[in-house]
Formats: structure tokens, C-alpha cells, sequence
């Protein structure tokens, strides 16, 4: 009896030590982190946020970024169901702890023993999460768990459980660019939270605990595990009825995805504004109100983006089929739930066998039968539902793939038949530069259950594509501002966020070359008619040999550079720098806005060997477009904010001014001054380039521009080695565009320029220019007119017939050609040999 008694003794002194200890544990933790904490009473006066908006010049919208896809809501206007499974899913006993439930602050703490540290679960309450969400950082740490747990305790002293409930819901992200249990209803159900079914209220309480794991778009079948615990839970804890369980668990999915729809189609420029602000803001920029204006024109950036999806669907279209996106995809969201994986869901699936089975019985109610398809086709149309479009490209899912006929479901839950003009391209690709012939059937290409990509034509009808294997860009400037008026960095920015025409550095190729003969007829006392050897070049290069060559592999002798720049001969355009030298012609280069450090110090740099980005080769030709003033590229017309638009920036770029004094450094544009531009180039000198870039639509690679019928339009092709770069750069007065066309693992695109390029710029300028009037700059007075021997690019005499026109800067005129006289009257004159007029006369 006696050693019971010392034992029971003992045990409650051991219960009173522990308790003691914990208690001045507690304290001591108070006390230590108190100074620390941030004051809750903030919370309430916390103020929701209002996104960053991104706009067209003229207020059309082009993206929306931050936390706030929220419609945020008070306790009174939530659901009393819907609180109850958030309960459920998150805190059963919110409104009776004081802020921390002591069980799962036990489990916390042994999993922190278990894990050496690191806190998994958390035991967090709904009020140690509003305490992290709100007032502290997101990092699994003990330290962190202290300060959470202490803040929730005080939060329970200065705010109601209702307030505390509302800024949980009001807060949690919920996947989708949803914060807030009101914005996801909005995202995934396009409704209020009282047109919430039960069932869609349990799916949206799911999604806290891991908003993309729980996912009914990205994941339907975990999410209805998830969601069909949070109802077994509900009816555990008497919140709801057997009938409204049974009912709940055997709802199918009904989450569809609702964005907010831009007006113009700009997400590259919406990026590049995003990230504008956020260095500029830091992140205050995603909930101040801030509203970005940018320079897009709303009717330049559709036509962008749409030559430039086009052009490289036909480039794609050229080089064969690679196959389905993925295969065997099985039909209903039963069997694809047999082959979901499990992990995950361990906490779900051990409370009670009935909600797999509840789960395999949500997805045996979610069948959906489509006329024309044999069998349940709902895991199909998910599968569909949460597969992006890219650009045109909408998937699809092969139905039946027979003879010369595929037939596809459409995410429209249609059933679309490809004839044969629709596949008969898919010939099998192996290479840029080669892929087989027309396929057999329909069979060869793709099979039941494979995810493929259709495209509809004008004419109403489909056909099967593909996401292009090469990418491109397409770079639209004003040259008289250097304002970026359209901007495409992709193929699509769901498929890829690499904006191409201001990250990716290609070599340039031969759209650089026109800045060497511009450096040529300025500093090199050359002319367009100076005659220069196109004949092999070999210099010793790094111990090696070098030995450029002509991409046609001929050579063509004695060569006049507005001929060698129109037929883009490489071999006169180093023979050209190698006169200049390249000190000189580096120096003249920078007031073109590239980076002496970029280019390549070698004659390399003539055949366009420089790694420089789609915008920087563009801001180049805006030099030459506007006569030779250094402008730059720019994209934010100005920084408002609030529903005032407080102005809070407001851009004031250098520009061209052809009509200016020469010691001027302001002009007036409509009542705003703004500074000049320096000149960086001789007018008369741009002029002549200019001219001669018109001989490369005119006779050379970039002829087929002819069919835009204008005489304004100059530009010039270029491909680097084994053509992983194609590019075409041209312009007008008016407006600067510059396209490439590459691969992003810089493989071969196996095409010119000319070829992969050249049809997108047509595309776009001809929409962009289609009834505008041509403009032309009237030529400087520096320029003459004179006949010349195309032969030898000298002048003619008046009375030596033939010969060819040409036009001259005065201070770089050619040498006269002597004059010749015929063999029969040279030998009646006696003067045999000498063969000059003024030998005899």
C-alpha cells in the first residue's frame, strides 16, 4: 500500500514539475519573443489591395497581376455550410480553443524531434494561420512556429472568432491566381458563395491544405478524395445529414476555369510592365493600385502577334509531324483514377475505407456521353479542360483515326472530323532539313487517345497542327521616339514565359551588315558605286585559318557595294571592315545602341557574328528609319495611381528632330517638350544606305516583299551558320520591324531568312501599312545624281553613252571613267596602244 502511495505521490509531483516547467516555458518564450512580434491590432484595420493593371497607350487593358483575384467578404455573408467545412477540412474546434489546439501543437512538436528541425504539418489553428499569412513569413521553422503560436494567443484577445474567420477566408490562396473563398467560387464556378452547391463548397475548403495538389482542374481525381473526406468529416461532426452527405459525395465535378479577360493580346509587354514595377515598387507593386500605360498601339500588337503565330504554324507545317502530346489517355475519370497516385493522400485515405469508395463514386457519377463516342468520356474533357491553348492551337483528343479521316473532341466536348487536306502535311520529321513524304492514313499519325492540336482555317473547317518546333519574335518600334509599339516574344507565353525579343542573344548575321557599308560611306570616303573584290578571303584567326565564305559559295570579282549589299556578299563585306579597320568602325557602332562589349573585336564582326537581342537590332534600324538620331527603346508612357490616377511617372524619351536646329535640344510634340536625340550618322550618308537597302526588296534576298506593292519599304535578310538564325529587319518613316525565327536549343531551322522570316514581316507590315500613305524622307541636299560604268562604278562623261544612275553624297564622288575611243580610229590617228580619247584629241 505504501508503494502505491509513492508511486501516486510521485506521479503527481512529476505532473506538477512538467506542467510547472511547460508554464514557465511558455513564459519564458513570451517574454523572449514579445519584443519582437508584430502589434495584431494592425488587423484590424487591414486593408485589402488593389492589383497592378497594364494597359495600351490608349487604355485598352493587356495584363493584371497580384494577390488580388479576390472579392473579399464578411462573416455574415459566408455560408454557415461553407464554414463548416472549412472546419472541417482545417479546425474543428476554432471556436472553442483560445488560438492553439494543444494536440496539435503536440504533433508539431513531435515531428519537430522526429525530423531534426523541421515542422511539417504544423499543428497550425485557422488563427495561427491568419498570424503567418498576415504578419509573418512563410519559412517552417521552430523559431517561426514560437512566434505564430504566441500571436494567435494574443490575436484571440483583441479580435472576435468571427473577424478572425473572415480574414483567414479573405486571405488563403486557393490556386488560379484565387485569394479568398469568394474569388476562388468566382474562378472556378463563376458564381456567388451562396449558388454553391455543398459539393462545391467542400471542393473549395480542399484547397488550402495544397492548392495545386487538391486541384479539381489539374488534379479531379485527388481532388475528389479531398473533397469527399472534408464530407465525411462534416457528417462526422453532425454538421450535415446522411441524405446531404450521400447527395455531396456523389456530385461530379462542375470546376471550370474563369480568367479575366484582357482586351488586347500583349502578355510579353505585360510581363516586361510587371517586372518594370516590381523594381521599381518592390512588392507594394502587386497591391498598391498601381495602373501601368505603356507605348502598345491596340491595333499594331494584334497584327504582330498574329503574323508572327502564323508564320511559324507554316515554317512548323514545312518540316513534318512529330507526334501526340501524350497517349493513351484513358476515357472516363474512373479508370484514370485506378491509375492516380496515392501519395499525398495518406491522412484522406486512412480515416475510414468509405471515402475511396465515396470517390470512385463521385467519378462513376461524373460520366459524360458525348453522341458519336461509344462509352463515358469525362476524364477526356477534363483532361482538355486544364490543357492551354497556345495561340490558335486548341487540343484535341483522337476519337477515331481511320483511312484518310481522324475525328477529334474538341474542349467544346464537339466532335470535329480532319479530312485528309487536314493531315496529308504530317509526313514523319527527322530533321530541319528533312522529314518523310505524305503518311498512308489517319492510323500513322495518332491514335485513340492522343492529345493532339487542331487548327481552324478561314473557311470554317480543321485541321491538325502542332505546337512549332522554332520559335520567334517580331519587334515593332517608332523611329522618330524609339517607342515599342508592338511586341510578340513567342510562339505563346502559356508555352514558354522566355521573351525572345528581349532576352534571347542570336547572332545577327546579315542583318547587321548595313551598319558596316553605312560606316563605309560615311568615315571610309566610299561610295555606293566603289567597286570591292567579292574573291576568296584568308587570314590567320586565334593560331587557325580563317576562310569566310559566301553563303551561295561562288564569288563574283569586282563587286559595286550597293550590289554586294543587295546580294548580301559576305566576302566584300569584310574586305570592307578590313579597309575601316575595326577600332574605327567599333567606335561608330556604339551610337547605335550596341555595347562595345557585345561585339565581337574581329573581322567576324562584318558577317554579323555579334550575339544581340531582337530589340537591340531593332533600335539599330530605328537609327537608320529616322536619319540618324540615337534613340531608344522605351515602353512605359507613364505610372498612375488609384481610381484618381495620380500620375507618378511620366516618360520623356529623347527624339528625332529632322527639322531642328543643330544646337536645339528641345522640341515641342503636341504642347510637351522633349529632349533631341543626339545625331549619330550623316543624313546624306543614311539616305544613300537607305537607297541601297530598297535594292535588296528591289533585286535581292528580300524581293518578295515586292508583292506589298510600296516604295517606302527597305530591309534586309539574314541567316547565321547552318541556319540556326532567320531574320529579316526593315522599315519605312513610319515604323521599324524586326522578325527572327530560331530555335531555342539553337539547333538548325534548316531555312534562310528569306524564307522563315521575310513572309512574317510581309504579313505584318502589309495589315500595319494597308492604306496608309508611302513615306519616303525627301533626300538632303547633300545628295547628287550621276551616271556611272557599272562595270567600274566611275562617272560618265555627258557624252559617253550608256551606264546606269546612281546617287552620291558631294563630297564622296567617284572618279571620272576615262574615255575610250574604237581600235579602227586609234589606228588611223597613229596614236596605236595608247586607247585614250586624249591621246589623239
Amino acid at each position: 500500500m505504501k508503494f502505491v502511495r509513492k508511486i501516486v505521490i510521485s506521479t503527481v509531483w512529476l505532473a506538477l514539475s512538467l506542467g510547472t516547467a511547460s508554464v514557465l516555458a511558455v513564459v519564458g518564450a513570451a517574454l523572449y519573443f514579445a519584443p519582437g512580434l508584430p502589434d495584431v491590432r494592425q488587423l484590424q484595420d487591414f486593408e485589402l489591395h488593389t492589383p497592378l493593371r497594364v494597359f495600351t497607350r490608349d487604355g485598352k487593358l493587356i495584363g493584371e497581376f497580384g494577390e488580388e483575384r479576390r472579392m473579399p467578404v464578411s462573416f455574415d455573408e459566408i455560408p454557415e455550410d461553407l464554414v463548416q467545412a472549412l472546419l472541417a477540412a482545417e479546425d474543428a474546434s476554432f471556436f472553442d480553443h483560445p488560438g492553439v489546439d494543444p494536440k496539435g501543437i503536440a504533433r508539431a512538436a513531435f515531428e519537430l524531434v522526429a525530423s531534426g528541425g523541421d515542422i511539417q504539418s504544423g499543428g497550425s489553428t485557422i488563427t495561427m494561420q491568419v498570424a503567418r499569412n498576415y504578419l509573418l513569413t512563410l519559412d517552417r521553422t521552430f523559431t517561426r512556429k514560437i512566434r505564430e503560436i504566441l500571436l494567435a494567443l494574443q490575436m484571440e484577445q483583441v479580435l472576435s472568432k468571427e473577424e478572425i474567420f473572415s480574414l483567414y477566408v479573405n486571405k488563403i490562396f486557393l490556386g488560379n491566381r484565387a485569394y479568398g473563398i469568394a474569388a476562388a467560387a468566382e474562378t472556378y464556378y463563376d458564381k456567388s458563395l451562396g449558388e454553391l452547391t455543398l459539393a462545391e463548397k467542400a471542393m473549395i475548403a480542399g484547397l488550402p491544405k495544397a492548392p495545386s495538389t487538391f486541384n479539381p482542374l489539374a488534379n479531379p481525381e485527388r481532388s475528389l478524395i479531398r473533397r469527399n473526406w472534408i464530407l465525411y468529416r462534416m457528417r462526422e461532426l453532425g454538421y450535415i445529414d446522411q441524405t446531404a452527405y450521400q447527395d455531396a459525395v456523389a456530385a461530379p465535378i462542375t470546376a471550370r476555369r474563369f480568367a479575366v479577360q484582357v482586351e488586347i493580346d500583349a502578355p510579353y509587354v505585360a510581363e516586361m510592365a510587371r517586372q518594370f514595377a516590381v523594381e521599381r515598387y518592390g512588392e507594394d507593386a502587386y497591391t498598391g493600385g498601381y495602373r501601368i500605360h505603356t507605348t502598345l498601339d491596340s491595333e499594331l500588337q494584334p497584327y504582330a502577334s498574329q503574323a508572327l503565330t502564323s508564320g511559324l504554324i507554316d515554317y512548323d507545317t514545312r518540316h513534318g509531324w512529330r507526334g501526340p502530346e501524350q497517349r493513351d489517355i484513358p476515357a472516363s475519370l474512373v479508370e484514370a483514377q485506378e491509375r492516380t497516385e496515392r501519395s499525398g493522400l495518406e491522412e484522406e485515405l486512412s480515416e475510414s475505407p468509405e471515402v475511396m469508395e465515396t470517390a470512385r463514386q463521385a467519378a462513376q457519377s461524373s460520366q459524360t456521353r458525348i453522341e458519336g463516342i461509344n462509352g463515358d468520356v469525362s476524364n477526356w474533357l477534363r483532361v482538355l479542360e486544364r490543357t492551354p491553348s497556345y495561340g490558335p492551337l486548341e487540343p484535341a483528343i483522337v476519337v477515331t483515326s481511320e483511312g484518310r479521316e481522324m475525328e477529334v473532341l474538341t474542349q467544346q466536348g464537339e466532335i470535329v472530323t480532319l479530312g485528309w487536306d487536314g493531315l496529308s502535311w504530317a509526313g514523319r520529321y527527322h530533321t530541319a532539313r528533312w522529314h518523310e513524304g505524305e503518311p498512308s492514313s489517319a492510323a500513322e499519325i495518332a491514335s485513340r487517345g492522343d492529345l493532339v492540336r487542331i487548327l481552324q482555317n478561314e473557311d470554317g473547317s480543321w485541321r491538325l497542327s502542332q505546337r512549332p518546333d522554332a520559335e520567334g519574335s517580331i519587334v515593332v518600334l517608332e523611329p522618330d521616339t524609339g517607342a515599342i509599339l508592338a511586341l510578340q516574344g513567342g510562339f505563346s507565353f502559356s508555352a514558354s514565359k522566355f521573351n525572345r525579343a528581349t532576352q534571347a542573344q542570336r547572332q545577327a548575321g546579315s542583318i547587321f551588315k548595313p551598319f558596316v557599308y553605312l560606316a563605309a560611306l560615311q568615315n571610309g570616303n566610299m561610295n555606293a558605286a566603289t567597286v570591292v573584290n567579292d574573291a576568296p578571303v584568308v587570314m590567320p584567326d586565334a593560331g587557325d585559318v580563317w576562310r569566310p565564305v559566301n553563303s551561295s559559295g561562288d564569288f563574283l570579282g569586282p563587286t559595286r557595294l550597293r550590289v554586294a549589299l543587295a546580294k548580301s556578299r559576305n566576302l566584300v563585306t569584310v574586305r570592307i571592315l578590313q579597309t575601316l579597320g575595326l577600332d574605327n568602325t567599333l567606335e561608330f557602332l556604339k551610337g547605335f545602341g550596341f555595347a562595345e562589349g557585345r561585339l565581337p573585336h574581329g573581322l567576324s564582326l562584318a558577317l554579323g557574328s555579334a550575339s544581340l537581342t531582337p530589340l537591340e537590332m531593332t533600335n539599330a534600324y530605328a537609327v537608320l528609319a529616322n536619319g540618324g538620331f540615337q534613340v531608344s527603346p522605351w515602353f512605359i508612357e507613364k505610372v498612375t495611381r488609384g481610381n484618381d490616377d495620380e500620375v507618378l511617372e511620366e516618360a520623356k524619351p529623347r527624339v528625332a528632330c529632322r527639322e531642328c536646329a543643330e544646337d536645339a535640344t528641345e522640341t515641342d510634340i503636341d504642347g510637351e517638350h522633349y529632349p533631341i536625340a543626339p545625331r549619330v550618322a550623316d543624313p546624306a550618308a543614311v539616305y544613300i544606305l537607305r537607297d541601297m537597302l530598297r535594292g535588296v526588296i528591289e533585286n535581292g534576298t528580300g524581293r518578295a516583299a515586292m508583292e506589298l506593292g510600296r516604295h517606302d519599304i527597305v530591309g534586309k535578310t539574314g541567316t547565321t551558320n547552318e541556319w540556326r538564325d532567320a531574320w529579316f529587319a526593315g522599315y519605312n518613316s513610319d515604323l521599324v520591324t524586326t522578325v527572327w525565327v530560331g530555335k531555342d536549343n539553337n539547333e538548325s531551322t534548316g531555312e534562310y531568312g528569306g524564307r522563315a522570316a521575310l513572309p512574317i514581316w510581309i504579313d505584318f507590315m502589309g495589315r500595319a501599312l494597308e492604306g496608309k500613305p508611302e513615306a519616303i524622307p525627301e533626300p538632303p541636299s547633300e545628295i547628287v545624281r550621276a551616271r556611272i560604268d557599272p562595270e567600274t562604278g566611275r562617272r560618265l562623261h555627258d557624252d559617253q553613252a550608256g551606264g546606269i544612275s546612281e546617287i552620291f553624297h558631294t563630297d564622296h564622288m567617284p572618279d571620272y571613267q576615262p574615255r575610250t575611243i574604237e581600235r579602227e580610229l586609234e589606228d588611223r590617228s597613229g596614236s596605236q596602244g595608247t586607247g585614250t580619247y586624249e591621246a589623239i584629241f
